[in-house]
């Protein structure tokens, strides 16, 4: 396998979860050197050598959330809205010149089909408020099926980027697109509280016509425009 180091090491805390393990999957497989972060480095660890011995020649490796977010150039959150903010306490001391990337969605449990945003407007600006102005918040990968990112195949979903950084997130639109997914540049990080709507509404469409993986895709754009 040929690393591909065009992003740098990819920390993904959260990465023992179904959308965190599948991006890891992914990346892992693209040759992207990953590591998994999560709150037990033992468990994150066993996630990492089963990616190794799936894709011989991938440089995945397992640590603390904490450790994980010092060693990468980029920070992939992958938590529920509930875990957001004492997850990024913990990390915050390993953020400050790097990218993370926001993927939490404001589900409040039970009424998850229904869009109930936060007071502060949405999730990424949460994050942004968080680990302060020293950090570039992108935020991306809502609308995806978690489950989905578990196989191999292309995925039939776009994935929207938000953020106030171009640089920043057209570096993220590279990673959606190395992990089989088409991505699109969607504007400030105000924007992210569309996307982050958005899953509610797919939550719902799925109990109301029986799916289990709807997406969403954008039309009128040539694909090679994004």
């Amino acid at each position: 396998m040929v690393n591909d180091s065009r992003f740098g090491t990819i920390s993904i805390v959260g990465g023992t979860g179904a959308l965190g393990g599948g991006l890891a999957r992914r990346w892992a497989r693209a040759g992207i050197p990953v590591i998994i972060g999560s709150r037990d480095a033992a468990r994150a660890e066993t996630a990492a050598s089963e990616l190794r011995a799936a894709f011989p020649g991938a440089t995945v490796r397992g640590m603390a959330n904490l450790e994980a977010a010092r060693a990468a150039d980029v920070v992939v959150l992958t938590v529920p809205f509930s875990h957001q903010r004492p997850t990024l306490e913990e990390i915050r001391a390993g953020l400050p010149g790097k990218i993370l990337v926001d993927t939490t969605v404001p589900l409040v449990p039970p009424r998850v089909a229904k869009v109930q945003l936060p007071p502060e407007g949405c999730a990424a600006l949460i994050a942004q408020h968080i680990v302060g102005e020293h950090v570039t918040v992108v935020a991306a990968f809502h609308n995806v099926s978690a489950d989905s990112m578990q196989s191999d195949d292309a995925l039939d979903c776009d994935v929207l980027v938000t953020g106030n950084k171009a640089e920043a997130r057209e570096i993220v639109v590279g990673l959606a697109k190395t992990a089989g997914l088409r991505a699109w540049h969607a504007g400030s990080l105000e924007n992210a509280a569309a996307a982050e709507a958005l899953t509610s509404v797919l939550i719902f469409m799925n109990k109301r016509y029986g799916g289990l993986h709807t997406g969403i895709r954008i039309t009128g754009i040539a694909d090679d425009a994004s």
